[in-house]
């Protein structure tokens, strides 16, 4: 298993840390959000070490998203839920603070919950431009 010893979720992925564990099984583990912004927000993080979504091979990022999922889905209907924000913030300038990958699966009651995305106006961009630097072929 791939662990970093400084790292706070592999702490509680090794038992070093307790948790409020909602799902674990060989290769994932979800817990509740020791901050959570809403009711309910949970974390979700492969076993094995990471840096980040980016960094993550595919086959276990499908499996976090496959706990995610079914997370979103419980939190819908046990806690009344009317949405859930899947979250993943990929290194510090995107607000990434533990560097483990990890998924935020965040219920959502009522628009006035208190959590906002907020999103920028960028009108002046010139898309084609944008295009041409990150099209995949």
């Amino acid at each position: 298993m791939k662990f970093d010893v400084n790292c706070v979720f592999c702490k509680i992925i090794d038992g070093k840390i307790p948790a409020y564990k909602i799902y674990e099984d060989n290769d994932v583990l979800a817990f509740l959000d020791v901050n959570p912004v809403t009711y309910g927000h949970t974390l979700v993080v492969p076993k094995d070490h990471y840096v980040s979504f980016l960094s993550t091979p595919k086959d276990i990022m499908n499996k976090v998203m496959n706990v995610a999922q079914r997370i979103g889905q419980v939190q819908m209907e046990q806690l009344g839920a009317k949405g859930v924000n899947i979250l993943i913030n990929c290194y510090e300038a995107a607000g990434q603070v533990v560097k483990h990958f990890h998924v935020h699966v965040i219920p959502r009651y009522e628009s006035t919950d208190g959590f906002k995305l907020e999103m920028k106006d960028l009108k002046d961009v010139n898309l084609p431009q944008v295009l041409e630097k990150i099209k995949i072929d």
